[in-house]
């Protein structure tokens, strides 16, 4: 009798033992993560901004998509904003991080440089933009490197286990406009395109001075551009705000595949 008692307590040890392993594993790939970032996080372009319409912020936006694809994450904070600055993700952003964030993805530096304000000047007809495109270029290479560097070196100190992925902008066009309202010539969009190489080469020096991954999203985005014959990029659009933002495949076969490659 006494040694069926012992088996039945060492049955019973060996299955809480199991069980609490279990809820040790479980709980070891829980992820908690934190979307910041601008527009092109937000999901600005998706069409949809149920989530909070005052930041463009929904539902098709990358940050969802992973979070109801991926077992085992919780979106602790998603609070990428449209029309964000890197100054803006200092004082409204970052406090949602801390030392339990093991995800940070961003997508940052777009609006610091007046990206959108360069699109429009050059979209309209009979008006020049090079100044523009250099004033903004100028602003990439010598003061948006230090912008960069206070937002990271914030979400380092605020995240310090966390796995932070800095995205990229993807080129927007293919050299073909065929959007009856805008009037972008062959060398303007070369120019455009090469502030978006300029960006990746800026972004990716900065995040890997942190620590950081850097995706790229140019190649994922090539062939997708504007006007291509499967755009993952809105062309001029109504609202006006969609216009050169990732749609609903933009975000889930471009951005939302870089995040997985890097978190799985």
């Amino acid at each position: 009798m006494r040694s069926t008692h012992a088996g039945r307590r060492l049955v019973a040890a060996v299955i809480m033992v199991c069980a609490l392993g279990g809820w040790v594993a479980a709980s070891a790939l829980a992820d908690n993560y934190v979307a910041l970032g601008d527009s092109y996080s937000a999901g600005t372009g998706t069409r949809d901004y149920s989530i909070n319409s005052s930041c463009n912020r929904g539902p098709y936006a990358y940050p969802e998509l992973i979070r109801r694809d991926r077992p085992n994450t919780t979106l602790t904070a998603f609070v990428a904003c449209s029309g964000a600055k890197t100054s803006d993700v200092l004082a409204n952003q970052v406090q949602s991080l801390s030392t339990s964030t093991n995800i940070v993805t961003i997508t940052i530096g777009g609006n610091d440089a007046g990206f959108s304000s360069v699109i429009t000047r050059c979209a309209e007809p009979l008006v020049s933009c090079s100044s523009d495109v250099t004033n903004a270029n100028n602003y990439i290479r010598n003061t948006l490197p230090g912008n960069l560097n206070s937002v990271y070196s914030q979400i380092r100190t605020r995240a310090p286990n966390a796995r932070v992925i800095v995205l990229g902008y993807p080129r927007l066009f293919m050299n073909v406009d065929c959007n009856a309202g805008t009037f972008f010539s062959s060398d303007e969009m070369t120019r455009l395109n090469a502030t978006a190489d300029l960006m990746k080469t800026t972004i990716a020096g900065r995040a890997a001075a942190y620590g950081f991954t850097f995706k790229d999203a140019i190649p994922a985005f090539t062939g997708h551009a504007v006007c291509s014959s499967s755009e993952w990029l809105n062309g001029l659009s109504n609202p006006i705000s969609d216009s050169y933002h990732p749609n609903r495949d933009g975000h889930r076969l471009g951005y939302e595949a870089l995040v997985r490659s890097v978190i799985g």
